[in-house]
């Protein structure tokens, strides 16, 4: 193969990668499997799709080199195909922060506006972690959890935060992270924790940036 097909094959390789985030719903399922694996059918249900369009949506990502797949008895299962593939999301959703105004007004009417206290990133609060100076609690679904989260981290999914208060210690700051920064679960945690007296931030990347960035986790209910 001559330089000239190189170059053409290399140009279609990374066209059909971004082909392959062409739809809305692509990349919602992206952010979904960005939690941890899920089959066909709970993907389909957790993104308002019916099985047969999720299948083809994911089938999309397949050929982009986007998930991969494993079979088990008559169910498919689908993860991304690994954590660069956070990284890509988080770089497309800071240049769209960057160059579109609109993208800049929601997350500042609907993510940032509750949020006084400036977010912690990953690197401090493994460092406040390592210290033993946060309480760091998980709000997504149970489910989530299990499939991954950040070592040393409680599960209080944000529907039960309330009856587990007592649980959370107030002699020192707690952290609460979801499924990434613009989710908004650990934005009303923190809300809520603030009401009743706590030192409360949210982690800014949430686990997918977490994961991402090489920080230790864990998978299953230990913390």
């Amino acid at each position: 193969m001559n330089l000239g097909a190189s170059r053409e094959l290399l140009f279609a390789t990374w066209a059909d990668i971004a082909k392959g985030l062409s739809s809305p719903k692509r990349i919602e399922l992206l952010e979904v499997l960005a939690q941890g694996e899920r089959s066909v059918e709970v993907l389909a249900q957790l993104t308002d799709l019916t099985v047969t369009n999720a299948s083809a949506h994911l089938l999309a990502l397949k050929r982009a080199h986007l998930v991969d797949t494993r079979k088990q008895a008559q169910f498919v299962f689908y993860r991304l195909a690994d954590d660069g593939v956070v990284r890509m999301l988080r770089e497309i959703q800071s240049l769209a922060r960057r160059r579109v105004r609109d993208v800049a007004h929601v997350l500042q009417a609907y993510v940032e506006a509750g949020d006084s206290l400036e977010p912690i990133d990953g690197a401090e609060l493994r460092r406040r972690l390592r210290a033993g100076e946060v309480t760091l609690i998980d709000v997504r679904p149970q489910a989530e959890y299990r499939a991954g989260h950040i070592a040393g981290a409680v599960s209080i999914p944000l529907d039960s935060l309330g009856r587990k208060l007592r649980s959370i210690p107030k002699r020192r700051p707690v952290v609460a992270y979801c499924r990434g920064p613009y989710c908004v679960l650990a934005v009303e945690a923190v809300a809520r924790l603030r009401r009743r007296g706590y030192a409360a931030r949210r982690l800014a990347d949430g686990f997918p940036g977490w994961k991402a960035d090489g920080h230790p986790v864990r998978t299953g209910t230990d913390s």
